[in-house]
């Protein structure tokens, strides 16, 4: 904690001028504190009123003029081109696919719900499995030095490995498009998770730690009492990473395996160059990753115990 250390009277006396007196640092100490100091009004419930609006009034216009500025780019662009669809063709198209998305006739036509509720499957799944294994290997990375200096080079090794490099071990390992998917989605989304966690450990104060000891906590009293409050927020940023790092994987997984899926569906609608679906697989990708990353800052907000208190 930063501290303010105040001039003692030795201090001042080191400081006054040499040709001067006592009495002189005294006048001025007294002339300093008979000068006018400017006073600050307090503001008027009128101007805090106006203040409130102006600040409703940008978090509200700010996204709706990107929005806007989105939408005229995407006019634009569909104006120079014949064949790429306007905001409004886009629409027009999106009504149709989502007036029935549940809609199955057959192994490779089916609504777009059941392709994004495939990829959701898919990503709880490899997430789950992620979770599983990186957040507990997290804790014994950052509590275990041995373990820190084993896996830094594993690490440094495999986690900048493009995620697409895993699929075909994925494929040969398990003969089974959705099998390589989900294990693709495991071993590129297990990183963040691992790493932030071993951080958050290895940064707990040592301080708390002696307490464990002085007061004689057990083994599970001190993962649950010091450990795991104190890593929570860096262990929720770690799945908020893993979770938009699985959104991203399974996406350009199933473009390359089929099957069912948001991936799959967007790559057969380019094969049947219907630009007005692509933009829509777009729009669903995006929305559908924009709530999975709120739904998650929601939940790291509830356990981040340092800004709350």
């Amino acid at each position: 904690m930063n501290t303010v250390v105040l001039p003692t009277t030795a201090t001042y006396d080191r400081a006054t001028p040499t040709d001067g007196s006592a009495a002189h640092a005294a006048a001025a100490a007294a002339a300093h504190a008979a000068a006018p100091h400017p006073k600050v009004r307090p503001a008027t419930p009128q101007e805090r009123q106006r203040a409130r609006n102006r600040r409703v009034l940008v978090a509200g216009l700010a996204p709706l003029l990107g929005l806007g500025l989105l939408l005229l780019l995407w006019e634009i662009a569909s104006e120079r081109s014949q064949q790429f669809p306007s905001p409004l063709a886009t629409w027009m198209s999106a009504q149709k696919v989502f007036a029935h998305p549940f809609y199955d006739n057959g192994p490779n036509d089916v609504g777009i719900g059941w392709n994004l509720l495939a990829s959701l499957q898919r990503v709880a799944y490899g997430f789950g499995l992620a979770a599983l294994v990186g957040i507990p290997l997290g804790f014994a990375i950052g509590r275990m030095p041995f373990l820190n200096r084993m896996f830094a080079p594993i690490i440094s090794l495999l986690r900048p490995v493009s995620p697409l490099a895993w699929l075909p071990i994925g494929l040969y390992v398990f003969s089974n498009a959705p099998a390589a998917a989900i294990y693709t989605i495991f071993i590129c989304s297990i990183w963040p998770m691992m790493i932030n966690t071993a951080i958050g450990v290895q940064r707990i104060p040592a301080d708390y730690l002696n307490v464990a000891r002085v007061l004689d906590l057990s083994g599970w009293q001190t993962f649950t009492k010091i450990l795991l409050p104190s890593v929570m927020p860096y262990m929720m940023t770690g799945v908020r990473l893993s979770v938009g790092t699985a959104w991203l994987v399974i996406v350009a997984a199933e473009m390359l395996t089929g099957g069912t899926g948001i991936g799959f569906w967007l790559w057969n609608e380019w094969n049947n160059l219907n630009l007005a679906h692509i933009l829509i697989a777009i729009l669903v990708i995006g929305i559908t990753g924009m709530a999975l990353e709120g739904l998650l800052m929601l939940l790291a907000r509830r356990f981040a115990y340092d800004e709350r208190s």
